[in-house]
């Protein structure tokens, strides 16, 4: 049975964003929206984790948990879902840290 799906990307490949554009609608710039089945909704996931490479990506859809959803990830991201006690929760990593030209005299 199809269930609401949204897939959330950030500087992943436009032939990604094309694959995903046949299966759901880009509501904005990098939001997919679609009701696909979990056979279609894993597909296009393993998908995403395959061609993400340097970009991030994110995917919600129903499942049976206390908040009603799951949330994936791929690639690299600052927000990290962690379980805590049957609940997912957000953790937001340090930013990378930029390296300092050292001057030298």
């Amino acid at each position: 049975m199809p269930s609401m799906t949204v897939i959330a990307t950030t500087a992943v490949p436009d032939h990604l964003r094309g694959a995903l554009s046949r299966w759901t609608s880009e509501v904005v710039p990098g939001i997919f929206v679609g009701s696909v089945s979990a056979r279609v909704r894993d597909e296009l996931w393993r998908t995403v984790t395959q061609i993400v490479g340097d970009g991030a990506a994110l995917l919600i859809h129903p499942a049976a948990t206390e908040q009603g959803y799951a949330i994936r990830t791929a690639g690299t991201r600052r927000r990290v879902p962690v379980d805590f006690d049957g609940l997912t929760l957000i953790r937001m990593t340090a930013p990378p840290k930029v390296k300092e030209m050292q001057i030298h005299s």
